[in-house]
């Protein structure tokens, strides 16, 4: 075995962790006969030599190896190796033409040079997997067609295979396998879908196992959503029915292959896509009778893409199914659809509420998770969310192995509904040792409400010791004192203020004077120290000048510091010295001549501040307002921004293209900062505010009888 490894000069190569050297040893580990070996050589295939995806020259040298294994019947666990040379060899180029081939550098062009190599490979070597779409190995079975789908140039001939074999498959796994291969032909080679969904129909419609119709459906989805049935929300929830009812065969394709009394991995215990996340989740419950149908359903879900209204009802039909697992599963797609799609969801946040309440605790931790994500549209949960809270004190904090504590799930839900219900968990959390680093958003999100919490922030932060761990144990209180405008607490920021440690001693200085800043004139007492501060330079002057203004209205001693900053090097300072200036409003009208210079800047979030503040100064909007639409096309992540100044200025005074930017923006079913492949914590809550904002300003537009 492996003739010619050791003429491979493998110290010369590296991967992703430095010398390739250790690569012969892997290869021989994926042949090991045991399989704990076996499970770890691969891991560190994926994790070096192939990691996240890449291919480098010790990878490229791995194929001819990677054959061998894949077609030795000697050989246990074959399936992971053919899933691997999938990886390795179906990496589709972003790189289109020769134009953007000059604009790589030269790592990058090497990087596309390996993957058209890597392809040329194992694609010249996709042959023996007609070979294995009958192996013995029931592993091999299930990742071959989807090799095949991958990787071979003649689609029309695999097509044609897949339909022969599906009739003499027995492993229900491997026959899913055959029908994402046909899925995945007709992504790849539009010529074929036709055809492609045409079997795929004839399989979701004919009288085959409910797991077999599921999975046509997901194919569908994804190749040809036109091509579903009407009622494909009735269809798919009769056979989710049907599947309850009729437990799949316990023994997967991957536990046959390795002879039942092994420990396997979980990467081919579901038809999942080559090059998504390899791996279950260690919290995955293990007793599943299907433990594919998650991916099955996302698939679909994926498919149906905007029909929100028809994905709604589908998880609405899965929340309320009997098997736990399922509604788990749901959940956890019910939040990628809230997050990335805008709908009507109250009934289905209603039923994600009442999972907090089942008595399988990954369940309820999954819904509280997705509530958290959800701030005000988790309104219909509010009453099952204090219920778990006060049920549950153990879970108000949650401590992490390492870095600080931090609030539980649920706490955080309700706390972002500005729900008074949260304050005994806060409260609770204020008196720990260690205060949870979000305690001051919580409290910020519960505004007035908290206010009986002001007493408990001023008191531990007057207890800090000014160290290197000073801001960490302070700026939560911080943001909570500056949430609630606590003036009464302007001597412990002060003292915070003046006895920053070297050691993130900037950062704690801005968050004091925010704080400083939130009082108002209740912070009278820092007035010297602030006008002390505007006598440096940098943003430490634009900081303490904002927090002056706040306090007393200085705009005399205010201004010059301000508009210097203006000038900053760094772009964040200068934007912080617009969005200041802003806040004078017409007394600021002198720095107009520099702000309106800033409207050509590069920096498009520096032209977006620069715009707003020139508005706020001089009250004029025909520059301004074109930047801000200019901005709002090329970069949705400002939008927020952009609509709230819209809305102070009102549509009278911007017109009428940014009325109908708001109404397109009203119209979009997809929420503008949804992405694919990722998401943040406060996605839905800016979309939603931006809904807010929109609607609010042409309500208001045509409250005035304004036409625009």
């Amino acid at each position: 075995m492996f003739t010619g490894i050791d003429e491979v000069d493998w110290a010369s190569m590296e991967h992703a962790y430095g010398p390739a050297d250790d690569v012969p040893g892997l290869l021989y580990g994926l042949a090991s006969a045991d399989a704990a070996e076996r499970e770890s050589a691969l891991d560190g295939m994926y994790g070096a030599v192939h990691h996240q995806g890449d291919v480098y020259a010790c990878t490229l040298a791995c194929i001819p190896f990677l054959f061998e294994l894949a077609v030795d019947p000697g050989i246990r666990d074959r399936g992971g190796v053919v899933e691997l040379l999938t990886s390795i060899g179906g990496i589709d180029l972003d790189v289109d033409d020769e134009s953007e081939l000059d604009e790589l550098d030269e790592d990058e062009i090497e990087g596309v040079a390996n993957y058209a190599m890597a392809a040329a490979a194992v694609s010249a070597g996709s042959a023996v997997f007609f070979e294995l779409v009958a192996d013995d190995d029931p592993g091999v079975r299930h990742a071959a067609p989807l090799a095949l789908a991958t990787l071979h140039d003649r689609p029309e001939r695999v097509l044609t295979l897949l339909r022969e074999r599906l009739p003499v498959e027995a492993d229900d796994e491997v026959r899913l396998a055959l029908v994402e291969a046909a899925g995945r032909i007709a992504l790849r080679h539009r010529p074929l879908s036709g055809q492609a969904a045409d079997w795929l129909s004839r399989l979701a419609a004919e009288a085959h196992p409910p797991g077999l119709r599921l999975a046509a459906l997901a194919q569908l989805a994804r190749c040809a959503p036109d091509a579903l049935p009407g009622d494909v929300v009735r269809v798919v929830s009769g056979l989710l029915r049907e599947l309850r009812s009729r437990p799949f065969r316990a023994e997967s394709a991957t536990a046959k292959a390795s002879g039942g009394d092994e420990t396997v991995s979980d990467r081919a215990t579901a038809p999942a896509l080559v090059g998504q996340l390899r791996e279950l989740s260690a919290e995955e419950p293990a007793g599943r009778s299907t433990p594919w149908a998650a991916d099955l359903l996302r698939t679909l879900h994926s498919g149906l893409d905007d029909r929100v209204d028809d994905r709604t009802a589908l998880l609405t039909d899965q929340l309320s199914s009997p098997d736990p697992w399922q509604r788990l599963d749901a959940v956890r797609m019910s939040g990628g659809l809230m997050r990335a799609w805008r709908g009507s969801y109250d009934g289905l946040v209603r039923l994600v509420g009442a999972q907090l309440a089942d008595p399988e605790p990954r369940l309820a931790e999954a819904a509280s998770h997705v509530l958290e994500e959800l701030f005000g549209l988790a309104v219909p949960a509010a009453d099952a969310l204090a219920r778990r809270v006060a049920a549950d004190p153990a879970a108000w904090v949650k401590e992490w192995a390492s870095g600080p504590p931090g609030l539980g799930s649920a706490v955080k839900a309700l706390s972002r509904l500005g729900d008074a219900r949260a304050l005994p968990a806060l409260a609770a959390a204020l008196d720990r040792p260690e205060v949870p680093h979000d305690v001051g958003f919580a409290i910020r999100c519960l505004g007035g409400a908290a206010a009986p919490l002001a007493g408990a922030l001023r008191r531990r932060l007057g207890e800090v010791g000014l160290d290197e761990g000073a801001y960490d144990r302070a700026s939560p209180l911080l943001a909570g004192l500056t949430a609630l405008r606590a003036g009464e607490a302007a001597p412990e920021v002060l003292r915070v203020l003046r006895g920053a440690p070297e050691y993130r001693g900037e950062w704690l200085r801005t968050a004091a004077l925010r704080a400083l800043g939130s009082f108002g004139p209740a912070a009278g007492c820092a007035v010297p120290e602030l006008r002390g501060l505007i006598r440096r330079h940098g943003s430490a002057a634009t900081e303490a000048a904002e927090a002056l203004w706040a306090v007393t209205g200085d705009a005399e001693a205010v201004l010059p510091v301000l508009a210097e900053g203006l000038r900053a090097q760094q772009v964040h300072d200068c934007r912080a010295a617009a969005s200041a200036l802003g806040g004078l409003g017409r007394r600021a009208e002198v720095v107009a001549p520099r702000l309106r210079a800033l409207l050509s800047h590069e920096e498009l979030w520096l032209r977006v501040d620069a715009a707003i503040a020139l508005w706020e100064v001089s009250g004029r909007t025909s520059e301004a307002v074109p930047v801000l639409l200019a901005a709002w096309e090329r970069n949705r992540h400002v939008r927020v921004r952009v609509a709230e100044c819209l809305a102070r200025m009102g549509l009278a005074a911007a017109g009428s293209d940014a009325a109908q930017v708001l109404r397109a923006e009203l119209l979009a079913v997809r929420r503008h900062n949804a992405m694919d492949g990722g998401y943040g914590s406060h996605d839905t809550y800016e979309d939603e505010k931006l809904l807010a904002l929109c609607r609010r300003t042409l309500l208001e537009d045509t409250g005035k009888g304004t036409t625009s």
